[in-house]
């Protein structure tokens, strides 16, 4: 079993203001462990950017600690809390290159600050552009390069120093979709060919889907919830997960007007059965779908659908789409039909 390489406990973040102190975060508590990818998601203001930043201390906590590597980074000099820092590369979701300088020259930059050797720095930077497919693009400057191109220079930089950390802040939040795969990809084929812990901070739970084993819901400058993605995603149980994982769901109102209407659950089934083709065809009885919010995890599906069954006046059409639904072990809850309810 991995062990943390990020202990967070009690930890507190307070802003001086002429009102008194703003509390930023609240009794945080986290344990992100090593090689995972590690998501913290929340709503504009939740405190998920300041939460990041204590992480490496550019932001020093009011209170609690931060143990990084097995090491408290409140205990450190300032010297020995740079040395730590460049174990924990931080990407920025406005890329942060500096723009009189080439692709190339912005990855040595850190190696510049640490002391490496220029020969030895431009061989370690020319790797990282093949790494992250830039190799074509060494001495480009930042102005000539798509927002795709220059968060691959940005990862490549975070890179640099052979961290055993990266922090995401918002990493995709300035990209479009197509980019935003292709950068996600990017940082979970990084993790795993080089075993680096991956920490994503984001507003998306899409992002999450994507990449994240783990992730922490905070809400109100409060972790709410904790847990694996899947079991989020099947049964979150906080209201804010729930306002994040059915935000879909909740913008639009169903209608629940007519009888036979039934609720399903997916909790790991293949995503790749067919399930509900399959039941039309087998039980010879057609379903209208009235909403759906399922998502395939690591080719699983998980989530719930809302489906009405069309009955017979004898009960055999929805009797056989309930045996159905469960042979396959497919949850099933009837829906007050009188109800406009969100999945």
């Amino acid at each position: 079993m991995s062990q943390p390489i990020i202990k967070i406990e009690h930890l507190y973040k307070d802003y001086p203001s002429k009102n008194g102190p703003m509390n930023a975060l609240s009794d945080i508590n986290l344990e992100i462990n090593s090689g995972e990818i590690f998501g913290i998601i929340g709503l504009s203001g939740a405190g998920k950017s300041t939460l990041v930043r204590c992480i490496n201390f550019l932001e020093k906590p009011t209170g609690g600690t931060v143990i990084f590597d097995g090491q408290d980074l409140g205990k450190m000099s300032n010297k020995e809390l740079c040395k730590a820092r460049q174990s924990m590369g931080m990407i920025f979701q406005q890329f942060n290159l500096l723009m009189q300088r080439t692709a190339l020259q912005n990855i040595c930059f850190p190696m510049e600050i640490a002391g490496i050797n220029k020969e030895q720095a431009k061989k370690r930077a020319l790797e990282l552009l093949e790494l992250v497919d830039m190799s074509d693009k060494a001495d480009s400057y930042p102005a000539q390069l798509s927002g795709g191109q220059k968060q691959r220079v940005a990862i490549a930089r975070a890179l640099a120093t052979n961290p055993k950390v990266l922090l995401c802040d918002e990493a995709t939040s300035a990209l479009d979709p197509k980019t935003t795969r292709a950068i996600l990809s990017l940082l979970k084929d990084i993790s795993s060919r080089l075993n680096i812990t991956v920490v994503i901070i984001t507003h998306e739970m899409s992002v999450i889907e994507e990449i994240c084993q783990r992730v922490a819901i905070i809400d109100n400058h409060v972790i709410a919830e904790t847990g694996k993605v899947s079991d989020i995603f099947s049964s979150p149980k906080h209201p804010a997960t729930k306002r994040l994982v059915y935000s879909d769901e909740q913008k639009s109102n169903i209608d629940f007007a007519q009888a036979s209407c039934y609720r399903l659950t997916f909790d790991g089934t293949s995503s790749f059965e067919p399930i509900i083709s399959n039941m039309v065809m087998e039980c010879k009885t057609p379903v209208n779908i009235l909403a759906a919010d399922t998502r395939n995890i690591d080719g699983e599906a998980f989530g719930r659908m809302v489906i009405q069954i069309p009955d017979s006046p004898n009960g055999i059409n929805r009797s056989r789409v309930l045996a159905y639904l469960a042979e396959k072990n497919i949850h099933v809850e009837e829906v007050d039909s009188c109800l406009t309810q969100p999945l």
